[in-house]
């Protein structure tokens, strides 16, 4: 066992639980960042109701930023953002550009846990 390990090991009470089994299932550090950058992208109040918006439908840019009152600049911006963490895809139709929520599970997640945080029933349920 290397030193740091060893002096973990010696260092930790034991309290009966399982706190060391589950420590060796605890998130790498990388996964831990990936997941911060993730929420940090949460924390705004326009990505929040734009997530929304898209894990109901796919729009365009110019609907969204009438949607949220927003230049489309402005959204284009969180739309960046959102799509940079995995969270949103868009597809190209000639000079338009639709956006909807990705089709992964950490985007059902979050579109889960943001519908439970508004409160809100998903309407395509």
């Amino acid at each position: 066992m290397p030193e740091k390990e060893a002096d973990l090991h010696f260092a930790m009470h034991d309290h009966g639980g399982n706190f060391e089994k589950l420590l060796k299932n605890l998130p790498p550090e990388p996964e831990a960042c990936k997941a911060s950058d993730i929420f940090q992208q949460l924390c705004d109040p326009t990505r929040l109701r734009i997530l929304w918006l898209l894990a109901h439908c796919e729009a365009c840019v110019l609907n969204i930023s009438l949607a949220v009152g927003m230049s489309t600049s402005a959204v284009s911006h969180h739309l960046r953002i959102l799509r940079q963490t995995g969270l949103l895809t868009n597809r190209r139709a000639g000079k338009e550009v639709y956006y909807k929520l990705a089709d992964t599970q950490t985007a059902r997640l979050i579109h889960k846990m943001v519908d439970d945080v508004f409160e809100i029933n998903c309407p395509q349920k």
